[in-house]
């Protein structure tokens, strides 16, 4: 698999943080653009955000940095909740805060390497679920 195109402005506000959860973050940048090249990477809320056509749908929280999660959702703006749950799947990483909207959390690279298997297809089920939702 080709290494992802990171995001120079990402890299650089990574590097203004010196977060002390650096590795990790390259390495779950590294898994979202590889996983979902269709997806572009900025900064939004004080964190790595992905977005499709605009569209936020993954963001890396950061702060405090006590852990890393991503946050995979529709937007800032509430919307009206889908019936079900846009994965249908059951992944025990995910702690889900409504049909549109859970959280992965990682506290460590023994988490993300744990995890990542499941964490490729939760991304590409979420792109896949969510790409033509406002």
């Amino acid at each position: 698999m080709s290494r992802a195109t990171l995001n120079t402005e990402v890299t650089k506000f990574l590097d203004e943080q010196n977060h002390p959860f650096r590795k990790e973050i390259e390495q779950l940048r590294q898994c979202i653009l590889n996983t979902a090249n269709e997806l572009t990477e900025n900064i939004k809320w004080n964190g790595p955000n992905y977005s499709i056509d605009n569209k936020d749908r993954i963001t890396m929280k950061i702060q405090p940095p006590k852990k890393i999660q991503l946050v995979f959702h529709r937007g800032a703006k509430v919307q009206e909740q889908p019936k079900e749950r846009l994965i249908k799947e059951e992944f025990k990483m995910l702690d889900w805060k409504g049909n549109d909207r859970a959280i992965a959390t990682f506290n460590n690279m023994q988490d993300i390497h744990k995890g990542e298997a499941d964490l490729k297809i939760i991304i590409t089920e979420w792109i896949k679920a969510t790409k033509y939702l406002e």
